[in-house]
């Protein structure tokens, strides 16, 4: 058996190693038709686009995606070619509440954003949106919440839906726009149908905010208008942002990057813990694709023995040092999430 995997994915290669005769592993960004054709099974982050090209003729049986996002996976030829396929639903969803409650933290702390005095509405309420509800309920914000499909699905299934905790009410966008005074995004990136997200945070939305909120944008790139957000912070219609992904990455608008508050490299859902998620579930479904013996279960790093956690979030991570770094040498972007630094959401026990 043999398995070609990203060589970013940390933690995760002593495992498949004893799953396989030969692991081999790149750059994401640089496997090929020639890397996969002898592979049985292929990991991978968002940086390799999974199709035909890639896949056609290969003997790869078995795709994997240590993310929860999988738009890079073409899902429709995988099913017509008969390669099974997975993700990581939620992997990472308590790495993205904590760089949020960490961002809420900042603004309050640096932005004068009262937090138990303002309303935040968070668009989009499955894994991630859920756990950012429950924070934000903790640090004593209202919370509004946005999500037409999830609410329809709410209506047509009264039972509870296992994998979408739901809020108890929704509102509509236009709501959100009205009353927030933070915006955040965390919906998946669809260019079609009724539900689109691309540009949902356009130069129309921006020029409705009657509000001037601050806009938070941790889900795909494309779900706000990079160019729309650069004038309406220029012309005062955003007070401020916190954005961790961008248009057209790694070349970002350099110009929205010096402007926002918080600007990091895509790297909010990049705790240990929420990579070791991932790894697990990876795991999980190789075994039981393959029929394999699982080796065992991978456990994150430990933090430094000299760290002394207070109890304040920023202890453990603060969002800032990551923007420093970026605006710095935005050049650097896929350097600095390729090589990400240890992050922990919570002191050992």
């Amino acid at each position: 058996m043999k398995i070609v995997v990203d060589d970013k994915i940390p933690y995760i290669l002593e495992k498949l190693e004893l799953l396989a005769d030969e692991v081999v592993a790149l750059r994401g960004s640089e496997i090929s038709a020639d890397d996969v054709k002898e592979a049985d099974a292929l990991v991978v982050r968002t940086r390799t686009r999974c199709d035909e090209t890639l896949l056609k003729g290969s003997r790869v049986q078995f795709v994997a995606t240590a993310t929860i996002g999988f738009d890079h996976i073409d899902t429709a030829y995988l099913e017509r070619a008969g390669i099974r396929w997975t993700n990581c639903p939620g992997c990472n969803a308590a790495s993205v509440a904590q760089y949020l409650e960490c961002s809420l933290l900042l603004l309050e702390r640096q932005k004068g954003l009262s937090l138990q005095h303002s309303t935040i509405g968070i668009v989009g309420c499955g894994h991630v949106g859920s756990k950012v509800k429950a924070v934000a309920e903790r640090l004593g914000m209202r919370v509004l919440i946005c999500d037409p499909p999830l609410e329809q699905a709410t209506l047509h299934h009264p039972s509870p839906i296992t994998h979408h905790p739901s809020p108890t009410t929704f509102v509509s966008l236009d709501v959100i726009e009205r009353e927030c005074d933070v915006i955040t995004f965390h919906v998946p990136l669809t260019r079609d149908g009724e539900y689109a997200t691309i540009h949902m945070a356009d130069d129309a939305f921006f020029n409705r905010l009657p509000r001037v909120p601050y806009i938070i944008n941790t889900s795909r790139g494309e779900v706000v208008d990079n160019d729309a957000l650069l004038t309406a912070l220029n012309e005062g219609r955003v007070r401020d942002a916190v954005i961790d992904v961008w248009e057209h990455e790694p070349q970002l608008n350099l110009q929205l990057l010096q402007r926002v508050f918080i600007g990091t490299p895509h790297i909010a859902g990049y705790s240990a813990d929420g990579k070791v998620n991932a790894d697990n579930m990876v795991v999980d479904a190789l075994c039981n694709h393959f029929g394999l013996q699982h080796p065992g279960v991978i456990q994150a790093p430990s933090l430094p023995v000299d760290f002394l956690y207070t109890g304040d979030p920023l202890q453990l991570y603060n969002p800032l040092k990551d923007t420093e770094m970026l605006k710095e040498c935005p050049e650097k972007f896929e350097q600095l999430r390729n090589n990400y630094p240890l992050r922990r959401e919570k002191k050992d026990e």
